[in-house]
């Protein structure tokens, strides 16, 4: 198989150590490199690659390791931007959303949604709003939103606040795996001639005579092996970090990036049963409040705060989880404790602040697209619903600003990587989301019976979803296979913990790791799990 003019084994596509070597000993330029593996990098280095450019892309840590990773798992138009006037924005987003259902079937469905109505004039403002979102959606409308009595609110939301409940509004929006799709982004990147390696950290950028970038200077994480890349252009999809790469051009660039912090809480179905997603599109202190049904658990947030400078790993604050209880419990019958929450997960959102003055909750969550004199495009904000219009219009100005040969986008109706009917499938399973690789999944089992054991009786994986994340999806450690290749430490954290050294020790076997390696990784997963689990107010953890 030939990739980019890189050889590699047709059955190991994902072996990263074959892939950096094979990338050493190139001496060609690429034409396109992109830093960033979330769900703008790896959009637009899949534009890049299937208009025919040799493209790279370089992540510093793992695949869809930040922002990409911690979303609230919704493929939507926005509901609320259409009160803010930001037609255009809901327009682009819904047409996106159809996309991404077609092009990805596997991962992509739709949700029922319903926004309580408490007071006598709420159903109606919302039943016209959903109407227009229904409109504006076009030949991409998934259905109709209705207005609900009572009793059909309470039907369906069974654990709802009835008091004063006078009904409600059903629509219909996109529901996804976010990290399952940035995994299936970066093999279908792949099966089309691209490579994209996580674990390379870029550390500078390198310009010729004139000042234009010709190269970048990355890292190897692992082996922490030096390399100069030579390309013809750079994209910079870094989301939060998007200023720290601008500075490695001209330090005195201004920051275009403020970032916000928001916080999900993950609960078992027990509080929240059913089939139907709850909406409150404002809460007293202006903020958007979903319950969702994701992977048998169901997801409350979230947050909106601003952060004073980006992590790799953010914290939720204490505030943040005590506004979600407090809110989960006012909608809710059954009030959560703090015990009660199987996992929290926190993310940053890139927003692009054109005002200092702004609040988060008012900021710009369209994207915006910036060229530098030094011919560096960089590709910040927008959401995931529009990654793929985001990369078209990215790669665009890629084309125009490194003068490249100026080549259509393929991605409309492209097929993700994975990609298959769903009918008949249920979506809340996730060992369905591998879509057309289940069958080799399968075969893995019927090849070693003992990997078709469950990971816990509290995740729905088996070990033969660790052994395909190493061997098929370039995991890489303990919290790689835990927190993106299966989602167990977003739906449970206590669980996670508890088969660690398990995961460890398979994947360890897998790329020949020692012990020392097993042990570092059960000291880092340790130290990552104070993240996602409550803190009690003595410092220590629920367990």
């Amino acid at each position: 198989m030939t990739m980019n003019n890189l050889e590699i084994e047709p059955f190991l596509p994902m072996n990263r150590t074959a892939l950096l070597e094979e990338i050493q000993s190139d001496l060609q330029p690429w034409d396109v490199i992109v830093i960033g593996g979330g769900a703008t990098g790896l959009g637009c280095a899949l534009d890049s690659v299937t208009r025919g450019y040799r493209t790279l892309l370089l992540e510093q840590h793992d695949f869809a390791k930040g922002t990409s990773s911690r979303s609230t798992k919704l493929v939507h138009g926005g509901v609320r931007y259409l009160k803010q006037g930001e037609i255009s924005l809901v327009r682009e987003a819904l047409e996106e959303r159809g996309r991404m259902r077609k092009n990805a079937p596997h991962l992509v469905h739709s949700r029922a949604f319903i926004i309580p109505g408490y007071r006598w004039w709420e159903k109606l403002f919302y039943g016209i709003g959903l109407t227009i979102y229904d409109l504006m959606a076009g030949t991409w409308r998934l259905g109709r939103s209705r207005i609900l009595s009572r009793k059909e609110t309470l039907n369906a939301l069974q654990t709802l606040e009835p008091f004063r409940l006078k009904g409600g509004v059903r629509y219909l929006d996109g529901q996804f795996d976010d990290a399952r799709l940035a995994i299936d982004l970066m093999k279908t990147i792949h099966d089309h001639g691209g490579v994209a390696l996580n674990y390379m950290r870029v550390t500078g950028l390198q310009k010729n005579e004139n000042g234009k970038i010709n190269g970048v200077h990355a890292t190897d994480v692992e082996s922490g092996d030096v390399m100069t890349l030579k390309t013809r252009s750079v994209v910079n999809a870094t989301g939060v970090f998007t200023d720290e790469i601008r500075k490695q051009v001209n330090t005195e660039k201004p920051d275009v990036i403020q970032a916000s912090q928001g916080v999900h809480i993950v609960l078992d179905r027990s509080f929240f049963p059913g089939e139907s997603a709850l909406m409150i599109p404002k809460t007293e202190d202006g903020r958007v409040l979903f319950a969702v049904p994701w992977h048998n658990r169901v997801l409350i947030g979230t947050t909106d705060t601003p952060i004073d400078r980006p992590v790799l790993e953010p914290v939720p604050l204490q505030q943040e989880l005590d506004f979600l209880l407090a809110h989960t419990a006012r909608y809710l019958t059954r009030d959560p404790k703090p015990e009660d929450v199987r996992s929290i997960f926190t993310g940053l959102r890139p927003l692009v602040n054109r005002n200092p003055d702004e609040s988060t909750k008012s900021l710009s969550r369209d994207h915006t697209i910036l060229t530098d004199e030094s011919g560096l495009v960089t590709i910040t904000g927008g959401k995931w619903t529009t990654y793929r219009r985001m990369a078209e219009e990215t790669i665009d100005h890629v084309i125009d600003t490194a003068g490249l040969e100026p080549r259509t986008c393929k991605t409309h109706e492209l097929s993700i990587h994975g990609s298959t009917s769903m009918e008949g499938a249920d979506p809340e399973d996730p060992a369905e989301l591998y879509g057309s690789d289940k069958v080799s999944i399968d075969a893995l089992e019927r090849d070693h019976p003992e990997w078709a054991m469950p990971l816990h009786p509290d995740l729905p994986y088996k070990r033969s979803h660790v052994i395909w994340a190493v061997r098929h999806e370039m995991a890489r450690t303990v919290e790689d296979v835990l927190a993106r290749r299966t989602r167990s430490l977003f739906l449970d954290s206590r669980a996670s913990r508890a088969v660690a050294a398990d995961v460890a020790g398979w994947i360890a076997t897998e790329l020949g790791r020692d012990e020392a390696w097993m042990d570092q990784q059960l000291t880092d997963f340790d130290a990552l799990l104070t993240a996602y689990e409550w803190p009690d107010t003595n410092g220590t953890k629920h367990s």
